[in-house]
């Protein structure tokens, strides 16, 4: 069943909160934010929602990132439930998909937890000041509906912070596979 995110608002600060790389290194938020803009995308291989764009998504980013956005994959998934969201399930989804940027485990789910992340794929970007800009959707398109998969959404705010600009006011939430949560650890 499908989830919509919830809507964390504009201008809330970036939360302190460590990700763990495939080597086991722990990497602060602000650190892999620096001096931002900043995308934190949470995403996972085992979600249709992610699937179905997973490959533009690397495109865009790719773009975006050569424009000076900062990208930062996160799966937060329980990976005793969905081990195929563990490193090892992220390492194949990023040669898949032709993602370059660092993906990275939230372990402990804490970092989703903050930001108030909902579902696969959410995209939370950040301003220069580390202060919530966008909150939404990638684009219109979700399996089976026959919307082209573009990222125009999250394009189009991405390049409005990187000008200095506000994101659009008009963000949609996202729709995908819930975060799949360890036991004690779901937003009350």
């Amino acid at each position: 069943m499908a989830t919509s995110s919830q809507q964390t608002p504009i201008g809330t600060a970036l939360p302190e909160a460590t990700l763990t790389d495939h080597d086991g290194a722990v990497r602060s938020v602000q650190d892999l934010a620096a001096d931002g803009p900043v995308l934190f995308a949470f995403l996972a291989n085992h979600c249709p929602y992610v699937q179905h764009i997973e490959a533009v998504f690397g495109q865009v980013t790719a773009d975006l990132a050569a424009q000076g956005l900062t990208v930062i994959g996160v799966s937060s998934n329980d990976g005793t439930t969905h081990p195929q969201d563990g490193v090892e399930g992220m390492t194949e989804q990023a040669q898949r998909a032709g993602f370059t940027f660092p993906y990275l485990r939230d372990e402990d789910q804490t970092f989703a937890r903050a930001v108030g992340a909902a579902c696969t794929p959410d995209l939370f970007l950040f301003d220069r000041d580390q202060r919530l800009a966008y909150r939404g959707a990638f684009d219109g398109a979700t399996p089976g509906n026959d919307v082209a998969v573009t990222g125009d959404e999250l394009r189009a705010a991405a390049e409005a912070v990187l000008a200095g600009e506000p994101a659009p006011a008009e963000q949609r939430p996202a729709m995908g596979c819930s975060i799949k949560w360890s036991p004690g650890n779901a937003p009350g």
